[in-house]
């Protein structure tokens, strides 16, 4: 973390789910969801050259751009919530000082409804690759 302080992180439905499969086909204990074949962390370009390859017309790099553009503009979520999910700070020093808490019942509200949108419709997608 950019910010050197803990950050919770709520999780859908969906990713539970990977997480237990993923679980389920794990040989051996290794210390990433999903390690690449040197069992060490995946590249950006392995995801790079994954979305190409399905012709999904996006970057790794673009989905926390894409998130708060849909949280913005697409739900009613409160604004400091959203920044939470992504781990922004809070600009004024003072709000910073007072606020202790990490809204993670609201952000596992806001990351179950995220995961909604980005699984809707994925069986017509897949079937289209």
């Amino acid at each position: 973390m950019k910010a050197k302080r803990e950050h919770r992180v709520p999780l859908s439905r969906q990713a539970v789910e990977l997480l237990r499969v993923q679980e389920a086909r794990r040989e051996e204990l290794v210390e990433h969801v999903f390690p690449s074949n040197r069992k060490g962390p995946l590249s950006d370009m392995a995801f790079t050259t994954l979305m190409r390859r399905h012709k999904l017309g996006a970057v790794p790099h673009g989905f926390r751009s894409t998130f708060r553009d849909w949280a913005g503009e697409m739900t009613h979520h409160p604004r400091d919530a959203v920044e939470l999910c992504l781990a922004h700070t809070i600009d004024t020093k003072t709000e910073a000082a007072y606020r202790r808490g990490d809204m993670l019942d609201k952000r596992a509200v806001i990351v179950q409804a995220w995961a909604n949108y980005c699984t809707s419709g994925i069986d017509k997608r897949l079937q289209s690759v």
